[in-house]
């Protein structure tokens, strides 16, 4: 028998992105952004997600594509990381969400040494979907224990968010 995945499909530039549904916990409007001074360059700030303050992190720029003016299309996937035994929660920020597909394990193959922007091992495999190809991402190898520690410990030096989304109600 033959295991279905399901995957959320999403686009950065031209390309075509999947992550396993397992690890999304959900997707976001395109959201006010606090800045933290003294990030990683990729890391875009923090938001407010009933009531804790969550990472948000540009996959076009951990990527090396060029930064691009958000659109209407511009959305957050919130996933979970796996790092040391620890789950942390992280916002990316994406040109588009497309769908949830299903792909069995049979139709993924290995990811190509070359041909793609981004590190073959933040890559867990190849899929189609239709005439496109899939590039299906490893959540949790995308970003070091260093990065997400670096991320973990600006996160709770921002000013509090939840008195500012109070505020505006």
């Amino acid at each position: 028998m033959v295991e279905n995945n399901q995957y959320l499909t999403f686009s950065l530039a031209e390309e075509i992105f999947a992550l396993d549904i397992s690890s999304v916990r959900e997707v976001l409007e395109l959201t006010s952004i606090t800045r933290i001074p003294r990030t990683p360059g990729y890391m875009r700030g923090v938001i407010n997600l009933r009531g804790h303050a969550v990472p948000v992190l540009e996959l076009r720029r951990k990527f090396g594509m060029p930064a691009i003016e958000d659109t209407v299309n511009t959305c957050i996937i919130i996933v979970e990381v796996e790092m040391d035994g620890d789950t942390t929660i992280i916002g990316t920020l994406v040109d588009s969400v497309r769908e949830v597909f299903e792909m069995g394990q049979d139709t993924i193959e290995a990811a190509p040494r070359m041909g793609t922007a981004i590190k073959s091992e933040f890559i867990k495999g190849m899929g189609r979907q239709g005439e496109n190809f899939v590039i299906i991402l490893d959540v949790n190898r995308i970003f070091s224990a260093e990065e997400l520690a670096e991320v973990g410990a600006a996160a709770p030096q921002t000013p509090p968010v939840e008195v500012q989304a109070q505020a505006s109600v």
